[in-house]
């Protein structure tokens, strides 16, 4: 079920009704319904899949209570390496296995040793690589002993299951959304109003920019070799918004959502296309992984404390994994190493930590000294998104190789100036609301008060959505 279809129009107001109206005096009654909601959400994919949510939540769920009773050191690393290997079993086989089996064929090839591998038609289950992560941070914490364990299954199903994030994030800690659903929930007309325009904007963000980014993307990508290298360009730069568009839209959807139940889910973008540098823009973008990666991964390697070596390794190991995450392809593992060595002089010259302010902060517009740096870090970014979206290793390459020919500076053969036009008005929108949340988010004063600009400002977004809507595509995310 898409967050941006008619099914979803009827699903979330009849789920909104029945867990304010019919379900809210028992709170256990209230997370069952939450769970029987988020199942159907989610069987409406392939409801097969089911039984590996409800397998990874008993699994974890009771290595927390194990872990819970069990002082044994040995016996505690048993019981949580069983999860790690339950969980990334389950994720390396529907993600990795063909992934892993045609490239173990390749290898024995370029040595002319001919062997023969048996792939497997392996449906994806949707979301698997979220709730994995997820239920896997769960675990990890109870062994490290920052969490206590839940004795509540229907809430720590709840936790998983959770529909609005379930498929394409964010990243939830349990530590933040499981003790959520220990709690009473009153309903708050201040939080589900600004839950409201954070869908709104998301459903702008996803239908009207990376709808129409995506069409003349993918013909452009797609059709690579018969077009010049203004036109190339065009592609990618349209694919970064589309991406962006996609994916920070589906979060402020799922959060939005969730606001609506009572629920706070934590950020997962803040505008990472206004990012300074490339360390800036990995705080910035998919801010629920890169936090996941580095508190389970990056820091458990060492971080940054170890001598250059480590570090060089530590940095790495982190977007290469981080690559690996999101594809079984090589294109993702190249785009991840690209990443890393974008990083890489920022961290050991220790600059890095350099931009964690806002952007032109108190003045209205940027110095010329930062809209240079947000471009040659846009620009880079772009660069790399190429590798993310191209068919093949090979592919990216000759795509950058036909990108810088003297063509670069031509006319482009396919553009948009509708989906340019929605681009910049993207870009300003978000510039100008930079320091809030979200751009639709309402300061203090102005609650109270009605502002006839801010509600023409609804209707316009609203009538772009209906009136500019680009051909309906899945979410991107959805195929990790």
């Amino acid at each position: 079920m898409l967050f941006n279809s008619y099914e979803y129009l009827i699903f979330l107001p009849l789920v909104f009704l029945c867990y304010w109206f019919v379900v809210n005096r028992n709170l256990k009654l209230q997370n069952f319904f939450i769970v029987c909601a988020s199942y159907f959400f989610y069987g409406l994919w392939d409801w097969r899949f089911l039984s590996l949510i409800i397998f990874s939540t008993l699994v974890d769920f009771s290595i927390g209570l194990l872990l819970n009773h069990e002082n044994r050191p040995s016996r505690r690393k048993l019981y949580l390496w069983t999860s790690i290997v339950v969980n990334l079993g389950f994720l390396g086989f529907f993600k990795y296995y063909n992934f892993f089996i045609d490239s173990f064929v390749d290898l024995f090839n370029l040595f002319g040793i001919q062997i023969q591998g048996s792939s497997l038609n392996i449906i994806l289950p949707v979301g698997i690589s979220f709730y994995t992560f997820q239920t896997l941070s769960y675990t990890i914490d109870v062994y490290k002993r920052n969490l206590e364990p839940t004795k509540d299954v229907m809430a720590f199903a709840a936790f998983v299951s959770f529909f609005p994030q379930l498929v394409a994030g964010p990243i939830e800690r349990a530590t933040n959304l499981l003790p959520q659903f220990y709690r009473p929930r009153t309903f708050d007309y201040d939080k589900a109003k600004d839950g409201l325009r954070q869908i709104l904007w998301g459903l702008f963000k996803k239908i009207v920019i990376a709808d129409n980014c995506a069409t003349y993307a993918n013909i452009i990508f797609n059709n690579s070799e018969e077009y010049s290298g203004s036109t190339l360009f065009m592609g990618a730069f349209f694919f970064a918004f589309q991406i962006y568009g996609d994916f920070s839209g589906y979060s402020d959807i799922a959060i939005g959502t969730s606001r609506l139940f009572g629920i706070d889910l934590k950020r997962n973008f803040a505008y990472p296309y206004f990012s300074r540098d490339m360390a800036e823009f990995w705080r910035r973008w998919h801010i629920s992984l890169s936090t996941w990666f580095r508190d389970y991964l990056y820091i458990p390697l060492g971080g940054s404390k170890g001598g250059t070596r480590m570090k060089i390794r530590n940095t790495f190991a982190i977007f290469l994994v981080s690559g690996f995450w999101h594809g079984a392809n090589w294109t993702f593992i190249v785009w991840g190493l690209l990443n890393a060595l974008y990083f890489l002089p920022l961290m050991l010259s220790g600059k890095n930590r350099k931009n964690t302010d806002l952007v032109a902060e108190g003045r209205l517009l940027p110095s010329f000294t930062e809209i240079g740096q947000m471009l040659a870090t846009f620009s880079l970014t772009v660069l790399a998104w190429i590798f993310f979206r191209a068919n093949s290793v090979s592919h990216a390459m000759e795509y950058l190789s036909d990108i810088f020919t003297t063509k670069l500076f031509a006319v482009p053969e396919v553009f948009s100036i509708r989906a340019f036009a929605f681009i910049l008005v993207l870009i300003g929108f978000e510039w100008f609301n930079r320091s809030k949340l979200h751009p639709l988010e309402v300061n203090e004063d102005a609650k109270a008060t009605f502002d006839i600009k801010r509600w023409v400002l609804y209707f316009i977004l609203i009538f772009s959505i209906i009136m500019f809507n680009g051909e309906q595509q899945q979410f991107i995310y959805f195929q990790f």
